[in-house]
């Protein structure tokens, strides 16, 4: 996986039988922190590691840049927090130029361990010319120092 830092329970798996984009081979990612023993590519896979985590608190962006222009049909999502009780907000966002933005989804999730500590979501969408999908993450919308983490992002 090609990525650039930038400035600024138990777990369901995704549908089975949905053919998801290796990102890996077809896409670079650009993200504004990293935990170095949590790295991005573990989120971007449907199997393997524990996903991403951000290296330190606040707001946090995830942008996935595509080498050729792409249609998506699914998202899927997953994020979870075992420790924290906090509110988060994401925005998932999407260009064909690279430049001006559409909003797909804007959604907030409260997090209570040890009761709910995961929010999976998977949206049907039909995107064409994707160039840029941009995920960005309010850890806590209280502003405290949490730090955001993505189990997995998977597209088709």
């Amino acid at each position: 996986m090609r990525k650039t830092i930038i400035s600024r329970e138990s777990r369901e798996e995704p549908r089975s039988g949905t053919k998801w984009l290796d990102l890996g081979n077809i896409a670079s990612v650009e993200i504004s922190s990293e935990d170095p023993a949590q790295p991005i590519d573990a989120a971007l896979q449907p199997v393997g590691a524990p996903g991403w985590r951000a290296a330190g608190p606040g707001p946090q962006m995830i942008r996935i840049l595509f080498d050729q222009p792409q249609r998506l049909s699914r998202i899927y999502l997953l994020i979870d927090e075992e420790q924290l009780p906090r509110t988060q907000e994401f925005v998932l966002r999407w260009s064909a130029d690279g430049k001006s933005f559409r909003e797909i989804v804007r959604q907030q999730f409260t997090f209570s361990p040890p009761g709910t500590t995961v929010e999976q979501e998977e949206f049907t969408v039909e995107l064409a010319g994707v160039a840029v999908l941009e995920l960005e993450i309010m850890p806590d919308i209280s502003g405290s120092a949490a730090r955001a983490s993505l189990g997995r992002l998977l597209l088709a």
